[in-house]
């Protein structure tokens, strides 16, 4: 389709819609038109920066009439930073962008046409609440250490030194970390070069922060001046229970490497979640806002409606958080996962809790559920990273034909997919309800019960 617009032309427009990634949408001459940070009812002068085969994309060059949704950013860096999506407009219109996109997912990928979605439950921190955070480190253009998040749709560092999504101790112990490396002259990574030592810095806490662990990603075989780094770090925090260091000389883009050593202290922290301790080491998978977690396996507990005398499968298990906290209402917990700490730290968690009825393997659910064909068992818990289930494992669930299936989603897309799967052949949908976990990014949690078809 050829349009009658340029580059850089300027055109109004009124913005009707608004994506999860905070994209405003709405229509010129009948052309659907893109421009980032809009919200419902701006009516703005955008200037066009791309024009495609079906729709163009514009900025904001400036607001004629503001929608009544729309505030001022909270964060210096929000409008380069490739974090938040939703801090210029307020919290209730980012839930209902966000109830909005999940059924639209499963209506126009999944099929589902009548499905009724709960009202999204809301978040009860919306600053401050994320228990994990990787900050990437580099040089700016005169040379000096930086360290913040990428920019939108780039791997260019922004500098930000105060992250509203995470709590403020993160940031002061990032701090120091530039200090050590400036006065110690040890070097930041280069991705393009692939020279310098620091490449990431990751810290994970506690719900109440009273436990933090410092993981510092380094491309070398050890690290210059550690006494020092040890020396500072603890004599500056006091929660701090462990201080590692990854080892990452890959050339990739992926953040942590294979190998990890702890210099200081222990190797993992532990949290208190819906009741239970849980032992959380670097590399396990661990749900960043502790607040809503517990509101999550809550609302798990709810749904399932469990009678004591289920046997349940837990998949994607991780540290066995999801499972552990169901198996006082359960019979027998099998938990399923493909990383070994994860898994030793399940099994030390249910030792840790004295749960007997649980037990926790390492294996690969997409080729290792056949193990499991011809068991007896009444729920099967999903809970897989944002790619979704392969169609492996959803063809040997049904072969396996538990009575029900919890599916714990990060990702609304990749979550209808794999129902349409399921739905087509023995199971129907019985609820659906998001929980937002992820306050100002553009992502959303969706749990979903499913239950055998009546044949």
């Amino acid at each position: 389709m050829k349009f009658q617009i340029k580059k850089n032309d300027i055109i109004t427009l009124t913005i009707t819609d608004v994506t999860v990634e905070g994209n405003g949408v709405g229509k010129w001459n009948g052309i659907t038109v893109f421009v980032p940070k809009c919200a419902i009812g701006d009516k703005i002068e955008a200037k066009i920066i791309k024009i495609k085969s079906n729709y163009l994309i514009g900025k904001i060059q400036k607001i004629l009439c503001p929608s009544k949704d729309r505030q001022a950013p909270d964060c210096p860096v929000y409008f380069k930073c490739g974090g938040c999506s939703f801090r210029h407009i307020n919290y209730n219109s980012e839930l209902d962008i966000k109830q909005k996109h999940i059924s639209d997912c499963l209506k126009r990928i999944g099929g589902f046409k009548e499905i009724e979605i709960e009202k999204i439950l809301d978040s009860s921190k919306i600053l401050n609440y994320r228990n994990k955070t990787q900050v990437p480190f580099g040089k700016n253009k005169d040379g000096n250490i930086v360290s913040g998040f990428y920019r939108l749709h780039s791997h260019n560092i922004m500098e930000c030194t105060e992250c509203k999504l995470h709590p403020e101790i993160f940031d002061k112990i990032i701090f120091e970390i530039k200090k050590w490396m400036n006065k110690y002259k040890v070097s930041s990574y280069n991705e393009k070069t692939h020279k310098g030592c620091v490449r990431h810095v990751y810290i994970r806490c506690s719900g109440d922060i009273s436990q933090i662990m410092v993981c510092i990603v380094i491309n070398s075989k050890n690290v210059p001046y550690q006494t020092e780094l040890i020396d500072l770090l603890t004599g500056k925090f006091e929660n701090i229970k462990g201080i590692v260091i990854n080892f990452n000389s890959e050339d990739t883009n992926v953040i942590l490497g294979k190998k990890f050593s702890t210099i200081w202290g222990e190797s993992y922290i532990t949290d208190s979640l819906c009741g239970l301790k849980f032992k959380i080491s670097p590399e396990s998978f661990y749900q960043i806002n502790h607040d809503q977690t517990q509101k999550l396996y809550d609302l798990s507990k709810k749904v399932l409606k469990l009678s004591g005398n289920e046997n349940v499968l837990d998949l994607y298990c991780g540290i066995g958080t999801i499972g552990l906290t169901l198996s006082d209402k359960i019979k027998k917990l099998t938990g399923v996962e493909i990383i070994n700490a994860a898994i030793s730290n399940a099994s030390e968690n249910a030792r840790l809790n004295n749960i007997k009825n649980a037990k926790f393997i390492c294996a690969d659910s997409a080729g290792d559920l056949r193990d499991f064909l011809g068991t007896s068992l009444d729920v099967i818990i999903l809970d897989p990273p944002r790619k979704g289930c392969e169609e492996s494992v959803l063809e040997d669930i049904i072969k396996i034909f538990p009575e029900k299936i919890l599916y714990i989603s990060c990702n609304p897309a990749t979550l209808a997919r794999d129902l349409k799967v399921l739905c087509s052949k023995k199971y129907k949908i019985l609820t659906v309800c998001p929980v937002d976990l992820f306050p100002r990014t553009p992502h959303v949690e969706t749990v979903v019960l499913l239950g055998r078809k009546m044949i």
